[in-house]
């Protein structure tokens, strides 16, 4: 494990790095998930052919801190994920997020072009609305979710792998994000990732279709690659699948 002190938020981010030969990718998790258990068995999957690669915890989850004064709004994460890449003195990585990761991913390679070769969202946050865990728990004042919502939250979460991420994250850091995801913001990350001037793809698993933001996505030019026999979690659902997948999504030229 990894970690950097920000001075502005006075906290520590931290991730896991894996070494390797060829390109840097960065993998950011979801809204109550950790980047080790989302991406581990990802990043060194034979389809991807090794290479280097950070698994993020952003703020708020996992070994990250758990800063107050936070917003944990999805270009705040973003800016965090920046100071990562400037202080390990990375440059045309490429980044992968999944869901409110891919959102935090579409910031920061809109705001931080310099620091992003490629890359590849899946099933990311693109509008405001928010979605299956993010638009109930946004739902819920923030003082009553800290209190008791989070507890009922883990309590009534029907999936045990996603139970075991959501325990290591913080009450206030998943009300907020959750807030910020069904607030969005202006532009959109629709917006953002259709005018990216680099390669981009966009991944859905097979049970999520139709699906009305990867139909917006495939007519605005973002190629996409279908991950079978996978639902929203589909790095967990199928692995296999989903690293074929990024494989291919991976040597997309732009267009």
């Amino acid at each position: 494990m990894r970690e950097l002190f920000l001075t502005d938020v006075r906290a520590h981010i931290r991730w896991i790095e894996l070494p390797g030969e060829g390109p840097v990718r960065v993998f950011l998790h979801g809204l109550g998930c950790t980047g080790a258990s989302d991406f581990a068995h990802i990043a060194t999957h034979p389809a991807l052919r090794g290479g280097h690669a950070l698994l993020v915890d952003l703020l708020g989850y996992g070994l990250s801190d758990r800063p107050r004064d936070f917003g944990y709004g999805m270009a705040a994460q973003a800016a965090a994920v920046a100071r990562i890449l400037e202080h390990r003195g990375l440059s045309g990585v490429e980044l992968i997020g999944h869901s409110m990761g891919g959102a935090v991913a579409v910031r920061l390679a809109a705001a931080r072009p310099d620091l992003i070769a490629r890359l590849v969202v899946a099933e990311p946050n693109l509008y405001p609305g928010g979605g299956a865990f993010s638009t109930p728990v946004a739902a819920q004042d923030e003082e009553s979710f800290v209190r008791d919502g989070f507890a009922r939250m883990l309590a009534s979460v029907d999936r045990r792998d996603y139970a075991a991420r959501l325990r290591l994250a913080d009450p206030l850091a998943v009300h907020r994000s959750a807030v910020a995801l069904v607030e969005g913001a202006s532009p959109s990350e629709g917006e953002l990732l259709a005018g990216l001037d680099r390669p981009r793809a966009f991944l859905v698993g097979e049970y999520s279709l139709p699906d009305a933001d990867t139909e917006r996505m495939r007519a605005l030019g973002v190629p996409v690659f279908e991950v079978p026999k996978a639902g929203h979690n589909l790095m967990l659902d199928n692995a296999d699948g989903f690293a074929e997948a990024l494989a291919r999504a991976l040597v997309v030229e732009r267009r």
